[in-house]
This record gives structure tokens, C-alpha cells and sequence, in this order.
């Protein structure tokens, strides 16, 4: 998780709220369980990525932002296509970043690439 949100939850926690994990680092052997079923109850957004891809450095940072501020909404997860094989082949990232909604258990919309917050809004908006 980025620093902003470990303050965020620092200061819900101090307020005596429950801090609930609105994002969360996926594998191969938990993508059924933490993307497929949970997308089931909530939304959730994938981030496949990897530390050495500049783009990903970039919208990794406006995906962590925007879950935060959608308070709830959605479920963020960050997948490293470096140590997560398997998952990238099965849904066909050739490409990173390469960012994918899930509702209801099902793929329902993608893009590729760094986009500017205000697109990645509009996306998020037209899907959830």
C-alpha cells in the first residue's frame, strides 16, 4: 500500500473507525478468491503491473488515490506480472499497465497504459 494510505487508515483507526483494506496485493494462487469471488459483493479493479514499467509507476499512484476517494466503491488490486505468471497469461496482458474491472465475477471492461486521472475517473464512473 502507498504511504497516503497507511496515513488515511492511520487516521481513521485514531477517529475509532474501521479501517477496512481497500486494496491489496493479489497472486496467482489468490486471484480466484481475492478478484473473482470478491467481485462478486464489490467491483474490483486490477492493476497488473511490474516495478521496473515507468507507466505503471505513474497510474499506480492515481489507482491508489481514486479507491480512497471513492470510499468503498471499489476493491483495488495490484497484480506483478514478474511473479504472477500465470494470471497474466490467463487474462492475455502482453501489455502493462493493463488495468481490468471485475463485477460479478466477470471481466466487463479494460484499458492499457497510463492515463490521466481524470480518464481513469470517467472509466471508473462508466463502470461502477
Amino acid at each position: 500500500m502507498s504511504m497516503e494510505t497507511d496515513r488515511l487508515n492511520l487516521e481513521r483507526m485514531k477517529m475509532g473507525a474501521s479501517v477496512k483494506p481497500r486494496e491489496l496485493e493479489v497472486t496467482d494462487a489468490s486471484f480466484q478468491k481475492d478478484v473473482i469471488d470478491k467481485s462478486k459483493e464489490l467491483p474490483v479493479v486490477v492493476d497488473f503491473w511490474a516495478p521496473w514499467c515507468m507507466p505503471c509507476l505513474i497510474i499506480g499512484p492515481i489507482l491508489e488515490k481514486l479507491v480512497e476517494e471513492y470510499d468503498g466503491k471499489f476493491l483495488l488490486a495490484k497484480v506483478n506480472v514478474d511473479e504472477n505468471r500465470q494470471i497474466a497469461l490467463r487474462f492475455n496482458v502482453r501489455s502493462i499497465p493493463s488495468v481490468k474491472m471485475f463485477k460479478d465475477g466477470k471481466l466487463v471492461d479494460e484499458f492499457l497504459g497510463a492515463m490521466p486521472e481524470m480518464m481513469v475517473k470517467q472509466w471508473l464512473d462508466k463502470n461502477l
